[in-house]
């Protein structure tokens, strides 16, 4: 049976006009990857509103698998993260100027939920394909770890069988023509996470081995 992955991708937030989240996604736009059936969906970078948009599509479409992504500047690899935390403390307002300081994303919920994503497997097949990649012990405490936690939280009471996490990628070049910060090409991305859909779909188990670092 061909499985379904739902793969998420931020729109501009801050002073960028660009999201390579955003853009990485489109590729997937109506694409079937190696059996593997792929549903795009872009999320406003809006504390809670980012959460009901995408456990709408999850209820809609019902994958197997879904994995948010979202841009991490100044990364320099692919990094799939370990775990969401139940706290929102952003140094800048998302999109709708919203700008929550030491607030729980779910009031009385848990204080972190793991990807529930081969995230060791992910990287090692990144790797193995010369795509520069690493775990990642922190999704920070913006709308990206707010949309992380939240679609997990869905998932644990709601959906079990559903994996699910998010990933991390660094700014593409036309992003860094004004600063130093590193970057990937768009393609060496996309080919990243494509690497991550074909794996979380197939892969039933991770694997043991050293891996991860706090960004």
């Amino acid at each position: 049976m061909r499985k379904k992955v739902l793969i998420t991708g931020f729109d501009p937030f801050g002073q960028d006009q660009i999201n390579p989240a955003l853009e990485a996604i489109k590729r997937f736009k109506d694409r079937i990857i190696e059996n593997v059936e792929v549903v795009t969906l872009e999320v406003p970078t809006v504390f809670h509103e980012s959460i009901k948009v995408v456990i709408k599509a999850i209820e809609l479409h019902q994958p197997d698998v879904v994995i948010c992504v979202g841009q991490a500047g100044g990364r320099t690899q692919i990094t799939p993260e370990r775990v969401a935390i139940n706290i929102d403390d952003a140094r800048i307002p998302d999109n709708r100027q919203k700008q929550p300081i030491d607030e729980a994303i779910v009031e009385n919920g848990p204080v972190g939920y793991w990807s529930s994503l081969p995230i060791k497997r992910i990287v090692h097949n990144m790797k193995k394909s010369g795509i520069p990649s690493a775990i990642s012990n922190s999704a920070g405490t913006f709308v990206c770890n707010h949309l992380f936690y939240g679609v997990m939280n869905y998932i644990e009471k709601n959906t079990p069988h559903i994996r699910g996490g998010f990933i991390h990628i660094p700014f593409i070049p036309e992003q860094t023509i004004n600063n130093n910060a590193p970057s990937l090409s768009l393609d060496v991305i996309v080919r990243g996470l494509e690497i991550a859909i074909i794996t979380s779909a197939n892969e039933g188990k991770d694997i043991r081995e050293v891996g991860g670092t706090i960004h």
